[in-house]
């Protein structure tokens, strides 16, 4: 496709939605009525044009949450417990995305007041999420946020207990690490083993997120914590094992293979991989296929992937790994794949001319690779 095409196509594209449009005028307009409904003496016209002023156009999502929340801290009481208290009375009627305003107003003010601001933050977590605002006193109160946080893993509200796991994450991500956790992560563990056989798949998911972070600095421990956890053959923590090791597993690390009963690719051939183009442009699809066959005498189970090293701004590469397929596979018969991949421009990957490589890969080995030029 020639640039003039391209062109003319992306401009045929519906403008894309932008998170920041959470936080509209409209948004803004229904937060003042609530607090001026709940607390008389909000000055609700003082707070709208203090909010939506010149800048706000210009300003980003995180930008116009922060905004939002000090203009809140200079139109509520300066008494922090009356502010809390109308915070917490308003939060149920809005939930979401822009609901995270809420936490965030505890976040900024709410760090000397250890207190107030525990209960206000498990109060409004279940509207959006504290995930974030309850990083800061983790970081200041330590031990004694721990211990909050274990009491949280036995709350009957799946926010609350997912609040547990998520918010002492080391790498959350758009939140700044823990580095604490990130060297030691021995005061999460506690956290996780109370909620490893959770009934909610809410929270089941974030501590396998949790885990798949303490993986990327320390993956024999979470390949220890694995392999114990495996022993009670419990379909919900089963469920987070794998779920947690999915990272290791894309790298292809052979103790978290072999957990899930993915062995050596001695008898296994790939053949045929051919690309249906060898030059693309920057918004084209490639089509590529490949034949596999296991030459061994009995089926066996096979996790088959590709990689893609794409090239970054600065000319080296970094490979992205994509699932195909997990299954068992039968001795001496030819399976056939063929997959599309696309390079269209992306908020998540964007890419770059030069000479890019895929390769397949069968329980963490490169079998086979081609090259192609992205232009």
């Amino acid at each position: 496709m020639n640039k003039k095409k391209a062109e003319a196509r992306k401009q045929q594209k519906e403008p894309t939605f932008s998170l920041k449009a959470e936080f509209s005028p409209e948004f803004v307009e229904k937060l003042a009525t609530a607090f001026k409904d709940q607390w008389a003496p909000f000055n609700a016209n003082s707070f709208l044009v203090s909010v939506i002023n010149k800048d706000w156009e210009n300003r980003e999502l995180k930008e116009r949450m922060r905004h939002i929340t000090l203009m809140l801290g200079e139109t509520l009481p300066s008494d922090y417990q009356k502010a809390i208290d109308i915070l917490v009375k308003v939060a149920p009627q809005f939930t979401g995305l822009s609901a995270i305003i809420f936490p965030d107003f505890i976040q900024v003010f709410g760090v000397q007041h250890f207190s107030k601001s525990i209960p206000a933050l498990q109060a409004v977590t279940e509207f959006s999420t504290s995930e974030f605002a309850v990083r800061p006193f983790i970081e200041q109160y330590g031990d004694q946020m721990i211990q909050v946080m274990l009491d949280w893993t036995t709350h009957e509200n799946e926010h609350t207990r997912r609040l547990a796991s998520e918010g002492c994450r080391p790498r959350l991500p758009w939140a700044p690490a823990l580095g604490g956790f990130k060297k030691k992560p021995g005061p999460i563990l506690p956290i996780l083993e109370r909620l490893r056989a959770d009934e909610s798949l809410y929270v089941r998911k974030s501590v396998a997120n949790n885990l798949n972070d303490i993986s990327k600095d320390h993956p024999d421990l979470v390949l220890n914590i694995a392999e114990n956890w495996l022993t009670d053959n419990h379909k919900h923590t089963n469920w987070i094992v794998k779920h947690a090791l999915r990272g290791l597993l894309k790298k292809g690390n052979k103790k978290a293979l072999s957990l899930f009963g993915f062995g050596d690719t001695e008898f296994v051939s790939v053949s045929a991989l051919t690309l249906d183009k060898q030059q693309l442009n920057i918004g084209d699809v490639l089509q590529f296929s490949f034949n596999m066959t296991w030459n061994g005498k009995e089926k066996v189970k096979l996790r088959l992937e590709y990689g893609i090293d794409y090239v970054k701004s600065n000319g080296k590469t970094n490979r992205k790994v994509f699932q195909l397929k997990e299954s068992e596979f039968f001795p001496n018969k030819v399976y056939e794949f063929v997959k599309k991949q696309s390079f269209e421009q992306r908020t998540t990957r964007k890419h770059y001319p030069g000479e890019h490589q895929i390769t397949i890969l069968v329980n963490g080995d490169g079998l086979a690779s081609q090259s192609f030029i992205i232009r």
